[in-house]
Protein backbone atom coordinates (compact mmCIF):
# COMPACT_ATOMS: atom_id res chain seq x y z
CA UNK A 1 0.00 0.00 0.00
CA UNK A 2 1.02 3.73 -0.98
CA UNK A 3 2.28 5.98 2.05
CA UNK A 4 2.20 9.65 2.11
CA UNK A 5 3.61 11.74 4.62
CA UNK A 6 3.78 14.67 2.32
CA UNK A 7 1.66 17.53 1.85
CA UNK A 8 3.59 18.51 -1.32
CA UNK A 9 3.09 15.45 -2.91
CA UNK A 10 0.74 15.87 -6.34
CA UNK A 11 -2.08 13.29 -4.63
CA UNK A 12 -2.44 14.94 -1.74
CA UNK A 13 -2.50 18.42 -3.29
CA UNK A 14 -5.18 17.04 -6.11
CA UNK A 15 -7.04 16.25 -3.54
CA UNK A 16 -6.93 19.86 -2.05
CA UNK A 17 -8.39 21.28 -5.11
CA UNK A 18 -11.54 18.87 -5.47
CA UNK A 19 -12.89 20.31 -2.86
CA UNK A 20 -14.43 23.10 -5.74
CA UNK A 21 -17.14 21.82 -7.46
CA UNK A 22 -15.66 22.74 -10.64
CA UNK A 23 -12.60 20.83 -10.17
CA UNK A 24 -14.94 17.66 -9.36
CA UNK A 25 -17.01 17.99 -12.61
CA UNK A 26 -13.92 18.50 -14.63
CA UNK A 27 -12.34 15.17 -13.68
CA UNK A 28 -15.69 13.47 -13.23
CA UNK A 29 -15.27 12.37 -9.65
CA UNK A 30 -17.11 12.52 -6.19
CA UNK A 31 -15.49 13.00 -3.30
CA UNK A 32 -16.74 11.88 -0.02
CA UNK A 33 -15.25 11.43 3.82
CA UNK A 34 -16.09 8.75 6.03
CA UNK A 35 -16.36 4.70 6.83
CA UNK A 36 -20.34 4.98 6.94
CA UNK A 37 -20.25 7.01 3.60
CA UNK A 38 -18.28 4.37 1.89
CA UNK A 39 -20.26 1.33 3.19
CA UNK A 40 -23.04 2.71 1.60
CA UNK A 41 -21.92 4.11 -1.47
CA UNK A 42 -20.51 0.36 -1.87
CA UNK A 43 -23.98 -1.02 -1.32
CA UNK A 44 -25.31 1.01 -3.75
CA UNK A 45 -23.12 0.01 -6.82
CA UNK A 46 -20.75 2.95 -7.05
CA UNK A 47 -17.16 2.83 -8.57
CA UNK A 48 -14.67 3.61 -6.23
CA UNK A 49 -11.34 4.56 -7.89
CA UNK A 50 -9.56 5.68 -4.71
CA UNK A 51 -9.27 5.79 -0.92
CA UNK A 52 -7.02 7.10 1.62
CA UNK A 53 -6.44 5.64 5.21
CA UNK A 54 -5.93 7.66 8.54
CA UNK A 55 -4.73 4.43 10.54
CA UNK A 56 -4.86 6.50 13.67
CA UNK A 57 -8.26 7.38 13.29
CA UNK A 58 -9.96 4.34 11.18
CA UNK A 59 -8.83 2.77 14.14
CA UNK A 60 -11.97 3.69 16.09
CA UNK A 61 -14.48 3.03 13.64
CA UNK A 62 -17.57 2.17 13.99
CA UNK A 63 -17.03 -0.16 10.23
CA UNK A 64 -13.79 -2.21 10.20
CA UNK A 65 -15.23 -3.80 7.62
CA UNK A 66 -15.92 -1.50 4.97
CA UNK A 67 -12.29 -1.94 3.04
CA UNK A 68 -12.51 -5.85 2.66
CA UNK A 69 -13.58 -5.50 -0.93
CA UNK A 70 -11.34 -2.78 -1.29
CA UNK A 71 -8.16 -3.50 -3.82
CA UNK A 72 -5.10 -2.66 -1.80
CA UNK A 73 -4.27 -1.14 -4.92
CA UNK A 74 -6.84 1.83 -4.65
CA UNK A 75 -5.76 2.06 -0.89
CA UNK A 76 -3.23 5.01 0.27
CA UNK A 77 -2.57 5.81 3.57
CA UNK A 78 -1.77 8.66 4.90
CA UNK A 79 -0.23 10.70 8.34
CA UNK A 80 -2.54 12.19 10.21
CA UNK A 81 -1.28 15.90 9.36
CA UNK A 82 -2.05 15.00 5.63
CA UNK A 83 -5.70 13.54 6.44
CA UNK A 84 -6.33 17.22 8.32
CA UNK A 85 -5.61 19.10 5.31
CA UNK A 86 -7.44 16.57 3.10
CA UNK A 87 -10.82 16.45 5.53
CA UNK A 88 -13.55 18.37 5.52
CA UNK A 89 -15.38 17.92 8.88
CA UNK A 90 -15.14 17.33 12.51
CA UNK A 91 -14.82 13.56 14.28
CA UNK A 92 -13.66 11.61 11.16
CA UNK A 93 -12.90 8.06 11.37
CA UNK A 94 -10.26 8.19 8.66
CA UNK A 95 -11.30 7.65 5.30
CA UNK A 96 -11.77 9.79 2.25
CA UNK A 97 -13.20 8.39 -1.38
CA UNK A 98 -12.61 9.59 -4.79
CA UNK A 99 -15.75 7.39 -6.82
CA UNK A 100 -17.34 7.81 -10.45
CA UNK A 101 -20.34 9.81 -10.08
CA UNK A 102 -23.62 8.38 -11.02
CA UNK A 103 -25.84 10.18 -14.11
CA UNK A 104 -28.81 10.63 -11.68
CA UNK A 105 -31.00 10.35 -14.54
CA UNK A 106 -34.94 10.09 -14.70
CA UNK A 107 -35.26 7.26 -16.52
CA UNK A 108 -33.34 5.02 -13.93
CA UNK A 109 -35.80 5.94 -10.86
CA UNK A 110 -37.81 3.23 -10.19
CA UNK A 111 -40.93 3.05 -8.59
CA UNK A 112 -43.18 1.68 -6.24
CA UNK A 113 -46.94 1.00 -6.96
CA UNK A 114 -47.74 4.18 -4.91
CA UNK A 115 -44.56 6.71 -4.89
CA UNK A 116 -44.06 9.63 -3.51
CA UNK A 117 -41.50 11.82 -5.15
CA UNK A 118 -40.16 15.31 -3.75
CA UNK A 119 -38.82 17.64 -6.19
CA UNK A 120 -36.74 20.51 -5.39
CA UNK A 121 -36.63 23.54 -7.65
CA UNK A 122 -33.24 25.85 -7.96
CA UNK A 123 -31.92 24.65 -4.30
CA UNK A 124 -29.20 26.39 -3.18
CA UNK A 125 -27.59 25.35 -0.11
CA UNK A 126 -25.53 21.29 0.21
CA UNK A 127 -26.94 21.40 3.78
CA UNK A 128 -30.64 21.84 3.14
CA UNK A 129 -30.04 19.17 0.07
CA UNK A 130 -28.51 17.03 2.47
CA UNK A 131 -31.10 17.38 5.16
CA UNK A 132 -33.67 16.65 2.97
CA UNK A 133 -31.94 13.40 1.52
CA UNK A 134 -32.27 12.05 4.54
CA UNK A 135 -35.85 12.67 5.25
CA UNK A 136 -36.15 10.65 2.06
CA UNK A 137 -34.52 8.32 3.61
CA UNK A 138 -36.24 7.63 6.75
CA UNK A 139 -39.79 8.16 5.30
CA UNK A 140 -38.84 5.60 2.72
CA UNK A 141 -39.45 8.11 -0.35
CA UNK A 142 -39.63 7.23 -3.69
CA UNK A 143 -36.93 9.45 -5.10
CA UNK A 144 -35.49 13.08 -4.86
CA UNK A 145 -35.57 15.03 -8.02
CA UNK A 146 -33.26 17.77 -8.04
CA UNK A 147 -34.30 20.31 -10.94
CA UNK A 148 -32.07 23.20 -12.47
CA UNK A 149 -29.84 22.80 -9.16
CA UNK A 150 -27.92 25.55 -7.93
CA UNK A 151 -26.21 23.28 -5.69
CA UNK A 152 -23.77 20.34 -6.67
CA UNK A 153 -25.38 17.27 -5.68
CA UNK A 154 -21.45 15.60 -4.86
CA UNK A 155 -20.78 18.63 -2.54
CA UNK A 156 -18.77 16.84 0.47
CA UNK A 157 -21.38 19.32 2.55
CA UNK A 158 -24.31 17.12 0.66
CA UNK A 159 -22.67 13.80 1.65
CA UNK A 160 -21.98 14.77 5.44
CA UNK A 161 -25.54 16.67 6.28
CA UNK A 162 -26.94 13.72 4.37
CA UNK A 163 -25.36 11.05 6.65
CA UNK A 164 -24.77 9.08 3.73
CA UNK A 165 -28.50 8.99 2.91
CA UNK A 166 -27.23 10.21 -0.90
CA UNK A 167 -26.35 6.85 -1.56
CA UNK A 168 -29.66 5.16 0.05
CA UNK A 169 -32.16 7.46 -1.76
CA UNK A 170 -32.75 7.15 -5.68
CA UNK A 171 -31.93 10.71 -6.87
CA UNK A 172 -32.31 12.39 -10.39
CA UNK A 173 -30.94 15.74 -11.83
CA UNK A 174 -33.15 17.74 -14.58
CA UNK A 175 -34.56 20.42 -15.99
CA UNK A 176 -38.33 21.35 -14.30
CA UNK A 177 -39.87 20.75 -18.06
CA UNK A 178 -38.37 17.06 -17.97
CA UNK A 179 -39.68 16.72 -14.02
CA UNK A 180 -42.97 18.12 -15.55
CA UNK A 181 -43.58 15.72 -18.09
CA UNK A 182 -42.10 12.40 -16.00
CA UNK A 183 -44.83 13.26 -13.40
CA UNK A 184 -47.37 13.55 -16.30
CA UNK A 185 -45.88 10.24 -17.91
CA UNK A 186 -46.05 8.88 -14.50
CA UNK A 187 -49.88 9.48 -13.36
CA UNK A 188 -48.34 11.44 -10.53
CA UNK A 189 -50.46 14.52 -8.87
CA UNK A 190 -48.23 17.46 -7.87
CA UNK A 191 -48.88 19.58 -4.75
CA UNK A 192 -46.59 22.66 -5.13
CA UNK A 193 -45.78 24.41 -1.83
CA UNK A 194 -46.39 28.17 -1.49
CA UNK A 195 -46.69 30.32 1.47
CA UNK A 196 -50.19 32.16 -0.17
CA UNK A 197 -51.66 28.87 -1.39
CA UNK A 198 -55.11 28.20 0.40
CA UNK A 199 -55.16 24.66 0.97
CA UNK A 200 -53.60 23.54 4.07
CA UNK A 201 -51.14 20.15 3.63
CA UNK A 202 -52.89 18.72 6.32
CA UNK A 203 -56.17 18.35 4.62
CA UNK A 204 -54.47 17.34 1.32
CA UNK A 205 -55.23 13.99 0.17
CA UNK A 206 -51.30 12.33 -0.60
CA UNK A 207 -52.49 8.81 -0.06
CA UNK A 208 -52.53 8.35 -4.15
CA UNK A 209 -49.13 8.68 -6.37
CA UNK A 210 -47.86 12.10 -5.15
CA UNK A 211 -45.37 14.83 -5.55
CA UNK A 212 -44.35 17.60 -4.02
CA UNK A 213 -42.10 20.11 -5.28
CA UNK A 214 -40.24 22.92 -2.97
CA UNK A 215 -38.46 26.13 -3.76
CA UNK A 216 -35.88 28.15 -2.38
CA UNK A 217 -36.41 29.84 1.64
CA UNK A 218 -35.46 33.50 -0.61
CA UNK A 219 -37.78 33.02 -3.52
CA UNK A 220 -40.01 30.11 -3.06
CA UNK A 221 -41.13 28.41 -6.78
CA UNK A 222 -41.98 29.92 -9.84
CA UNK A 223 -44.23 30.23 -12.19
CA UNK A 224 -43.52 26.99 -13.85
CA UNK A 225 -44.32 25.12 -10.96
CA UNK A 226 -47.31 27.21 -9.54
CA UNK A 227 -49.07 27.17 -13.16
CA UNK A 228 -48.36 23.36 -13.78
CA UNK A 229 -49.14 22.11 -10.11
CA UNK A 230 -52.33 20.35 -9.44
CA UNK A 231 -53.04 22.28 -6.10
CA UNK A 232 -50.74 24.34 -4.25
CA UNK A 233 -50.73 23.73 -0.29
CA UNK A 234 -49.27 25.80 2.51
CA UNK A 235 -47.97 25.08 6.30
CA UNK A 236 -49.76 26.95 8.63
CA UNK A 237 -47.52 30.24 9.82
CA UNK A 238 -48.51 31.93 13.09
CA UNK A 239 -45.22 33.28 13.95
CA UNK A 240 -43.33 36.65 13.29
CA UNK A 241 -41.27 35.11 10.43
CA UNK A 242 -43.42 34.03 7.52
CA UNK A 243 -41.12 30.61 5.73
CA UNK A 244 -39.58 27.83 7.12
CA UNK A 245 -36.27 26.16 6.19
CA UNK A 246 -36.77 24.16 3.20
CA UNK A 247 -35.56 21.35 4.50
CA UNK A 248 -37.82 21.80 7.74
CA UNK A 249 -41.19 22.20 5.34
CA UNK A 250 -40.01 19.23 3.44
CA UNK A 251 -40.22 16.83 6.30
CA UNK A 252 -43.47 18.34 7.44
CA UNK A 253 -44.89 17.87 4.06
CA UNK A 254 -43.42 14.38 3.52
CA UNK A 255 -43.94 12.85 7.08
CA UNK A 256 -47.64 14.06 6.79
CA UNK A 257 -47.84 12.09 3.38
CA UNK A 258 -46.32 9.00 5.57
CA UNK A 259 -48.80 9.47 8.17
CA UNK A 260 -51.66 9.33 5.67
CA UNK A 261 -50.36 6.34 4.28
CA UNK A 262 -50.16 4.29 7.34
CA UNK A 263 -46.67 4.40 8.04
Amino acid sequence: MEQITSLQNPKIKNLQKLAKNKERRLQNVALFEGARELMLAQRAGYDICSVYICPELFAKTRYPDVLHNIPESKMTEVSAAVFEKIAYREGSDGLLTLSKPKSHTLSELQLTENPFVIILEAIEKPGNLGAILRTADAAKADAVIVCDPLADVYNPNVVRSSVGCLFTVQTAICTSADALKWLQDNNITVYAAELQASQWYHETDFTKPAAIVMGTEADGLTRFWLDNAHKRIKIPMRGEIDSLNVSVSTAILTFEAMRQRGF
